[in-house]
């Protein structure tokens, strides 16, 4: 049975699922920040995805990082499946603005992060729901 690593339960708002992938918003307003995590009991790196989870993930990811960039404007999306802290499997989709406060380097632990309001949170669900297909069901937030 599928289960959320505590520390993604802890640092992110759910914002919903895709057929394979749930979705969450890092709780770090200092950048657009998303994470899809395969719904796959005991994964811990891509390949151990079957053939076909392989595929639907970079299907997903690639989908997402499309919006994305899209919808907020991006300069560059950074997209990376780090798993020192947390091992389970998960993918990064960072939205990046050469403006943006660790611009050109990586958002990770360069500045403390700053969490969102639940409207804002709400703010960006909002935004998501006009561009994500009906292949992708919203959490109640």
């Amino acid at each position: 049975m599928f289960a959320l690593d505590t520390h993604l339960q802890e640092d992110t708002w759910l914002i919903g699922d895709f057929p394979l992938c749930r979705l969450l918003l890092s709780n770090d307003s200092n950048y657009p920040w998303f994470i899809l995590v395969p719904r796959r009991e005991g994964i811990t790196e891509l390949f151990q995805l079957d053939d076909s989870d392989q595929q639907l993930m970079w299907a997903e990811t690639t989908a997402l990082a499309r919006v994305l960039k899209g919808l907020f404007g991006a300069d560059k999306m950074n997209v990376a499946t780090l798993g020192n802290v947390v091992s389970q499997m998960h993918m990064h989709v960072i939205v990046r603005y050469q403006t943006d406060v660790a611009w050109p380097g990586p958002v990770w632990g360069k500045h403390p992060a700053k969490p969102y309001a639940q409207a804002d949170v709400d703010a960006v669900r909002d935004r998501l729901a006009s561009v994500l297909d009906a292949g992708f069901t919203f959490s109640e937030g």
